[in-house]
């Protein structure tokens, strides 16, 4: 839903909120499994056979944990729900009461891909992706109050200005 404000627009997203990768929870599931099963291996088998056991479960908690650093990596920039306040070069977005300002640079692009704005740097890597807007009608005022254009709706034009 989108709401005019003095300086920019309010706009509340509809997307779902992102799910926890079920890929890793499983795989953190087999680790505390492994755990228990080193446990008991320890208490029951040879020192060496103990000490094996004991380093695969080592090495694998280090697997776990770089793809866990690596998923969080891909997760940032990706907004798909809360609410976005957005005002020309910048924009602020409340997820569940945490706000998370976003300032543009002059070299970032904004892109329109269907119901969804890319804002990508300079070198054209992507720094955020944005979804979850209502329809296009949205997503291309959002898009035009970053770029500080005039913004129309309903055949009434609207400039922005920076006050």
């Amino acid at each position: 839903m989108l709401k005019l404000t003095d300086d920019g627009a309010k706009i509340t997203l509809q997307g779902q909120p992102q799910a926890l990768d079920n890929g890793l929870f499983w795989f953190g599931a087999a680790l505390l499994v492994g755990a228990v099963a080193v446990a008991l291996a320890m208490s029951l088998l040879p020192v060496r056979w103990s000490i094996g056991a004991l380093a695969l479960l080592i090495i694998g908690s280090f697997f776990f944990n770089r793809q866990r650093q690596q998923h969080k990596k891909a997760m940032v920039g990706n907004i798909n729900s809360g609410i976005l306040w957005v005002r020309a070069g910048e924009l602020v977005h409340d997820n569940q009461g945490k706000r998370t300002p976003i300032q543009l640079a002059e070299s970032d692009t904004i892109s329109l891909v269907g119901e969804q704005l890319e804002i990508a740097d300079g070198d054209a890597r992507r720094k955020y992706h944005i979804s979850g807007f209502d329809n296009i009608q949205e997503a291309t005022a959002a898009k035009a109050i970053l770029q500080g254009q005039a913004l129309t709706k309903r055949h009434v034009t609207i400039k922005m200005s920076n006050d």
